[in-house]
């Protein structure tokens, strides 16, 4: 045991910096993740948009399903009974 004291608290440590996130890119969604989802309607790629109400989407890729799923505090809802078209 040493004689010096009580030690000082350590400084907590700092969340290390996030890249800067791309227009309608939801914070909480996991890159890792991002990369793997696809449209469970058609298998297509999915694309980071903006819904009409502000709120980020994951947008099918495939102009034939052309499905939006919302993402609720990160967590991307891919329900196909849930998704909006965006087909005109």
């Amino acid at each position: 045991m040493s004689d010096e004291g009580p030690t000082a608290p350590q400084p907590a440590e700092q969340p290390a910096e996030q890249p800067p996130q791309q227009p309608g890119q939801d914070p909480g969604l996991e890159p890792w993740l991002r990369e793997i989802l696809r449209c469970p309607s058609c298998r297509s790629e999915l694309r980071d948009a903006i819904g009409p109400h502000g709120g980020a989407e994951l947008v099918c890729t495939n102009e034939a399903c052309a499905l939006a799923y919302r993402v609720d505090d990160g967590i991307p809802v891919m329900l196909v009974d849930e998704a909006r078209s965006t087909r005109a």
